[in-house]
């Protein structure tokens, strides 16, 4: 879990080819489900009706197994979803400073949570709010950095590593 921009899908993604697990991404269910992108649901039904179908795709993924879990970034917002996550295994917070995420989203028009005058404010409010929660949950915080996915995803399979 993390912010917009923090690798969740992309490390998420190697991480579950590396353990030979299923990988699963809450944002590309959901859309699976819907038959249009997030940001087109976000825009015609507003981000509460959003949180409400993020809900019930998490509780449903949370109770599969052998599985590598991305959420949205803003999943944490709901008591009930940080809950679910912690119970469901163990989770990773991909901590990134909001310059770097900034750096990596300036150009991306599908993320619906920054299509603002100011993203990069938008991206330190988000911090601000989100940062306690996904700390709150994490078993584990990882720095991303500027560090490619490989590296990161080495560094969380390495020898003695626990990978359930």
């Amino acid at each position: 879990m993390g912010l917009p921009g923090s690798g969740k899908s992309t490390i998420g993604r190697q991480l579950a080819h590396h353990l030979g697990l299923q990988f699963l991404d809450t944002d590309h269910v959901i859309e699976q489900r819907l038959g249009c992108s997030v940001l087109s649901y976000f825009e015609q039904e507003g981000e509460a009706a959003f949180r409400l179908l993020e809900s019930e795709v998490l509780r449903e993924l949370c109770g599969r197994t052998a599985v590598v879990l991305a959420t949205g970034g803003g999943a944490v917002l709901r008591a009930e979803n940080r809950q679910s996550l912690r119970r469901a295994g163990r989770v990773i917070y991909l901590h990134s400073a909001p310059e770097n995420l900034f750096r990596r989203l300036r150009h991306d028009r599908t993320r619906p949570l920054l299509q603002v005058d100011d993203p990069m404010q938008r991206l330190k409010s988000l911090y601000h709010d989100r940062d306690p929660l996904y700390r709150e949950i994490a078993h584990e915080i990882i720095e991303t950095g500027r560090l490619p996915a490989s590296v990161l995803v080495q560094s969380l399979v390495g020898p003695g590593r626990p990978h359930a």
